[in-house]
């Protein structure tokens, strides 16, 4: 699965213990209802966070986690949680000139001009 949005918060890397670190951010998303989702980045995962700053568009891919606990009274909890694997920064798709402004396409010149008072003699109006 892919989220994509701004980096909205990036916080320091955790070692949860001596064997176990985490890194998380927060994601917004870019949709009718921006949604806040918190991705968790672990062990080597960690230092693909490393080049990028809040503010900026990325696209992450990520897996879900679950997992089931049963607290001390029986009570049976689940929990989930987001990870990430991989981040990449966003492009804008068309290319953009020096004054910011997006190229379009000039129309191919090797056609005829199109006349539209030229009459062939046909009571049609259609070219072909």
């Amino acid at each position: 699965m892919e989220v994509t949005g701004r980096i909205k918060e990036l916080y320091p890397e955790k070692q949860v213990t001596a064997s176990f670190r985490k890194k998380e951010c927060v994601i917004t998303t870019q949709e009718q209802y921006p949604q806040h989702i918190l991705i968790e980045f672990v062990q080597d995962k960690c230092d693909l966070l490393n080049n990028f700053q809040v503010g900026q568009d990325v696209k992450i891919s990520i897996n879900l986690r679950g997992r089931e606990w049963t607290a001390p009274d029986g009570q049976v909890k689940y929990f989930n949680s987001i990870h990430g694997w991989r981040i990449e920064p966003l492009q804008n798709d068309a290319p953009q000139t020096q004054a910011g402004q997006t190229e379009t396409s000039a129309p191919p010149s090797n056609l005829p001009p199109l006349d539209a008072s030229a009459d062939n003699g046909s009571d049609d109006d259609l070219p072909f």
